[in-house]
């Protein structure tokens, strides 16, 4: 099956067909870094990493490019407010969406750049765009002429007419047209300033990613990324200024909807925050990513801790499985064999990334392989034990795999000790239940059960694993 996308652009699923065969270009708009990240924040960044896998897995090189917004109007006022630099706003907080990232498991972009770092080419698309009839400078100021590009509001679906003002220089007297949009913004005292033929000034939000998608990827590539908020006016934007200055730019835009709380999008300014530095307090990490990648990417999250709790617990079951499958197979981890993947499951991440339909796929192998112990088939066990493995890898929460492994790493002593106690305590109970001394045994149970472990009893002696929701 051919892997097929939700295209914005053209309302339509269509076939994935690359600009260069076996290869695939990504561009995804990254943080805007004025605050640390919160859940709703970090979906896009899982979402994309599910993707940029799941091209990988079907045998592409791919090359991903997520940005860094490191100036911006917020993140001034931000230093203005708190008494700081503007930079120094912006380094911590990348340095936050950093961690995010990578606590939950995403995969690093084959290049990051920052805004700040491409003032150059963003001076180059300038000039060709005014050269070209499509800018104009005003005292120090550029802007996007938005009439002089007549696809203008085609990936949202707008008329040009029925547009407000550009938000980001409503009331400007000088614009041609109230809906024109800042390339430039002239200096003001204070603030951080770059030179350009036309005076001092920094970048509008909407030329950065032009500039550093056509420097990494080239003027044309294949799939542009970004959260639902974006469409419009950013992605818009990006396509009248890129498209303007002669470049095909994306083939495909995706988008991934929002996570809300009480039905509106997660944010700051609703106050309903919340952070992924206290969220992984309450569930680990590997447990909110499965949470985030469960749904559709194209559809809601109604965020709860109910509902990621729920998450949790189903994810817990697909450990609980692995674990007694190492034990029944005599091996301590599982390899990543993509030729174990079903086919079902396959079709499933084709289909514009299905990935409720693949989960499906995942728990259903899951209970074959439960009943394969049952049943004491080693081989179903074994086939069902690398299919889970090989998809719980394509989605990033294999836990044999970078990083889970090495946070497991990090608790082995304390696991080590554990298995020494527990396994005392296992003797002790055995020894009683041999003597016919019921109350030691079910008293050793009842103690091991209040410290969240469960005992099994089974044909080949006791076992034990911790009991759901609990962590070392």
């Amino acid at each position: 099956m051919t892997l097929r996308l939700h295209d914005t652009a053209t309302r339509a699923v269509r076939d994935f067909a690359p600009l260069e065969p076996g290869r695939a270009s990504l561009y995804l708009c990254g943080a805007t870094v004025q605050a640390a990240p919160h859940v709703g924040h970090i979906r896009s960044g899982v979402n994309f990493d599910v993707l940029s896998r799941w091209l990988r897995a079907r045998g592409y090189e791919v090359t991903f490019c997520r940005n860094v917004t490191d100036i911006d109007d917020k993140i001034i006022a931000k230093g203005e407010a708190e008494g700081r630099a503007w930079w120094a706003v912006a380094a911590e907080f990348e340095r936050e969406f950093a961690w995010a990232y990578d606590v939950l498991g995403c995969t690093r972009p084959t290049v990051e750049p920052r805004a700040t770092g491409h003032v150059t080419e963003m001076i180059e698309l300038m000039h060709t765009l005014i050269d070209s009839g499509h800018a104009y400078a005003v005292d120090g100021d550029v802007y996007f002429d938005v009439r002089s590009f007549g696809e203008y509001g085609a990936l949202s679906g707008q008329r040009p007419d029925d547009m407000q003002a550009a938000g980001d220089s409503a009331g400007d007297q000088r614009k041609r047209d109230a809906r024109d949009f800042a390339l430039w913004k002239s200096a003001k005292e204070g603030e951080p300033s770059w030179p350009t033929p036309w005076g001092l000034g920094r970048p509008g939000w909407h030329l950065e990613c032009s500039a550093m998608a056509a420097k990494y990827l080239g003027p044309a590539f294949d799939i542009h990324g970004g959260g639902l908020d974006l469409i419009f006016p950013h992605h818009e934007n990006e396509i009248a200024q890129s498209k303007a200055a002669g470049q095909p730019f994306a083939n495909y835009w995706l988008h991934n909807a929002w996570v809300t709380t009480s039905g509106e999008k997660m944010s700051k300014s609703l106050g309903n925050s919340l952070l992924v530095r206290e969220v992984v307090r309450r569930v680990r990490p590997i447990e909110l990513r499965y949470y985030l990648v469960s749904a559709h990417y194209r559809s809601m999250i109604e965020f709860s801790f109910d509902a990621l709790e729920e998450n949790a617990v189903a994810f817990r079951r697909v450990e609980g499985f692995l674990a007694r499958a190492c034990t029944e197979l005599g091996v301590a981890s599982g390899t990543v064999d993509p030729a174990a993947r079903p086919a079902e499951f396959d079709a499933a991440m084709d289909d514009d990334l299905g990935v409720p339909q693949a989960l499906a796929v995942l728990h259903d192998t899951v209970r074959d392989g439960n009943s394969a112990i049952s049943g004491g088939d080693v081989e179903a066990l074994r086939r069902s034990f690398e299919a889970v493995v090989a998809m719980l890898d394509v989605l990033g929460v294999n836990p044999y795999a970078a990083p889970w492994i090495a946070s497991q790493g990090d608790d082995e002593k304390l696991r080590d000790a554990i298995d020494h106690l527990v396994d005392g305590l296992l003797t002790a109970r055995t020894d009683a239940r041999a003597a016919k001394d019921w109350a030691t045994a079910d008293r050793i149970r009842d103690q091991l059960a209040n410290a969240g472990i469960v005992v099994d009893d089974t044909a080949g002696g006791a076992r034990w694993s911790l009991a759901t929701g609990k962590d070392l």
